[in-house]
């Protein structure tokens, strides 16, 4: 008799191992969220909602959405666990030609232009630190893109250690600047408490913000989801939790819990310390805060702090953003070479490599084309919530062509909070082709810009051919129920 397969060596390749837990998956889904963004959008939320009300409503509001979304990816991240991710989600619900357009999108500007534009970040604060010239900004991006690219090749542990210290350092920083307003509180200082502007008051007297509106207030809600937005992030590394069972619902609930208090907290301080109209017309509120309560000091240390929430998130997106790469490398033969996994590190070396080298040319053309470059990676977001919403409907088709996988997390109140997921989705996309509709870059509006990145990807398919055989699945399911 032949042997049973069970006693066959295991000739399948290496796959990603359990190598994270609940502390280190949180402090990777934190570090992705949090960045730059909430350094800048307070100030332009506070112009947009409406009111002191309307705005904490809507950073309240953002929390709720991204709580309801991340239950929805929670029950697709437990059921089917893959480095693969969204990509996984969508090539299952999907087929793969629409995933593949997912990971060419994700690859082409939205990962790889978000490293760049976070290094460029990080190098304008540094160079208020330790200039290095001219060029000091692209320099110190390149910097920071080659070292962490490096720190991450070196293998998962190393990524995710230099994430918690990371993290931890960029949290200090939120309550160093909740602090700022508590300082201001004690000292019976701040702009929040000037007496409210009588009922006779002009509507835009409450710090000259405009007043009220459902297109503004939906204005603002793309900047402040566009602040809370990574969290989905958490999907790319479900193969790698240990005890992901529960550790993955764990991660996103505590992630965004997280995450919503201190946002919450920052905009309070924002609020305290300049008023609204202080937070609407200011170019750098965190370091007008800081000001405020510290003296001419407080923009070093403002510096320092967005130096390291910019190294934090771009950090947690090279950990995240290879592992799109190294599921399409196991999908399409052609690009075999990106599904290479290094088992004694935990890391997709070639997609990593790839994706570094990829993100230091966009630093290079950003440095020449200045802010059109900008310009060009924020008009991504229309693809971004495109590819959000297709998820979402994801939940629905699997469930349906699906019904008897294991699912150890099902969404709570199916279909309505998946339901309302997918309509803020919706809404969000048509919010995004809204504002970005006014926005030129190269005598294309952002709707364009967004069709070429999908146009090209999709004249990619022809020269592929034929995917892989749809055979890991299985294996990395089987291999996740054992360790569980």
């Amino acid at each position: 008799m032949p042997p049973s397969a069970d006693s066959l060596p295991d000739s399948r390749p290496p796959q990603p191992q359990a190598l994270l837990g609940l502390r280190e998956a949180v402090a990777i889904t934190v570090g992705l969220v949090i960045g730059a963004g909430i350094f800048k959008a307070p100030s332009l939320v506070a112009g947009m909602a409406g009111g002191s009300g309307w705005m904490f409503a809507a950073w309240a509001l953002g929390g709720l959405m991204s709580l309801v979304g991340a239950l929805c990816y929670a029950e697709l991240a437990t059921a089917y666990p893959h480095a693969g991710g969204d990509y996984h989600f969508l090539r299952r619900a999907w087929g793969h030609s629409v995933s593949f357009l997912f990971a060419w999108a994700r690859f082409a500007v939205i990962t790889t232009g978000s490293i760049a534009l976070l290094g460029f970040v990080f190098g304008d604060y540094m160079q208020q630190l330790l200039p290095l010239g001219p060029n000091g900004p692209a320099w110190w991006a390149a910097a920071a893109i080659a070292a962490l690219s490096w720190l991450n090749l070196r293998g998962l542990r190393s990524g995710a250690a230099a994430q918690t210290w990371l993290t931890a350092v960029e949290v200090g920083g939120l309550l160093l600047v909740v602090g700022a307003g508590l300082f201001l509180l004690g000292q019976g200082d701040g702009a929040a408490l000037a007496p409210a502007p009588s009922p006779t008051a002009d509507a835009t007297a409450e710090g000259g913000a405009a007043p009220w509106s459902l297109s503004g207030f939906g204005l603002a809600m793309v900047f402040v989801l566009l602040t809370y937005g990574g969290w989905n992030e958490a999907a790319y590394i479900s193969a790698e939790v240990k005890d992901r069972r529960r550790n993955m619902v764990r991660t996103l609930v505590l992630s965004i819990a997280v995450i919503t208090a201190l946002y919450l907290l920052v905009v309070w301080a924002y609020w305290h310390g300049l008023g609204l109209a202080g937070m609407a017309r200011a170019q750098s509120i965190a370091a007008d805060l800081l000001r405020e309560a510290f003296g001419p000091a407080g923009g070093q240390l403002i510096a320092a702090i967005v130096a390291v929430a910019a190294l934090t998130s771009m950090n947690a997106t090279i950990i995240v953003g290879a592992r799109t790469s190294f599921a399409v490398g196991r999908d399409w033969p052609l690009l075999s070479r990106l599904g290479r996994w290094d088992a004694a590190r935990g890391t997709p070396p070639v997609a990593l490599a790839l994706q570094g080298a990829a993100a230091l040319a966009l630093v290079a053309v950003g440095a020449a084309a200045g802010s059109g470059f900008k310009a060009m990676v924020e008009f991504t977001a229309p693809v971004f919530w495109l590819f959000f919403l297709l998820t979402g409907l994801a939940l629905f088709v699997l469930r349906r062509r699906e019904p008897h996988a294991e699912r150890p997390f099902r969404v709570p109140l199916y279909p309505l909070l998946p339901l309302l997921f997918c309509a803020t989705c919706a809404y969000m996309l048509w919010s995004s082709l809204s504002y970005v509709y006014s926005q030129q870059l190269g005598g294309f509006n952002a709707a364009w810009i967004g069709v070429g990145v999908l146009l090209a990807g999709a004249l990619w398919l022809p020269v592929l051919r034929a995917p892989a055989p749809d055979n890991e699945a299985t294996p990395l399911r089987r291999d996740a129920h054992e360790r569980a």
